[in-house]
């Protein structure tokens, strides 16, 4: 991976907007897109304004892009699962478990319970949006079949009375 390696102080690896491009395969312009609606922040900025991002961010740009391509998530749609705080959360739990740093039987126990609270959020929000999604096929797959029912009628021999 490009960027930043850790010094002797231990900071965390900081990459430009550039870099994120590169290691994603996306463009500047859509991630900065992607901050105007609120899908992705930088974890800081120079004061230079320029934005600084850290790995937690690329794992986000990661869900973003599996929620579009694999789900086939609008990016509002996406909005609705990743603009939130638990994404966050989890994020947040996931840095900290994965540190370095010692952490006490007692915190672990506290991370594990932020992380499970909210990633079963995160379940009832996916699984709301999947009962949406599926109300959406099942209302196309009833108008398939009206229309396929119109056809075949229209297609069957004109019976004369008589």
């Amino acid at each position: 991976m490009t960027g930043r390696r850790r010094s002797r102080e231990a900071r965390p690896v900081e990459l430009r907007i550039g870099e994120v491009a590169k290691l994603t395969g996306l463009t500047t312009r859509t991630l900065r897109y992607w901050e105007e609606l609120g899908l992705l922040r930088p974890s800081g900025r120079r004061p230079s304004g320029e934005r600084v991002y850290l790995p937690a961010d690329l794992s986000r740009v990661g869900r973003i892009r599996d929620l579009q391509d694999l789900l086939g998530f609008s990016l509002a749609e996406v909005g609705a699962v990743v603009d939130i705080e638990d994404i966050e959360v989890l994020d947040r739990v996931r840095s900290e478990w994965r540190s370095g740093e010692p952490l006490s039987r007692q915190r672990q126990l506290e991370l594990i319970d932020e992380a499970l609270e909210a990633n079963d959020r995160l379940l009832t929000r996916l699984g709301e949006t999947q009962a949406r999604l599926k109300a959406f096929r099942d209302e196309h797959e009833a108008k398939a079949d009206r229309l396929r029912a119109r056809r075949a009628a229209l297609e069957a021999p004109a019976t004369v009375p008589g």
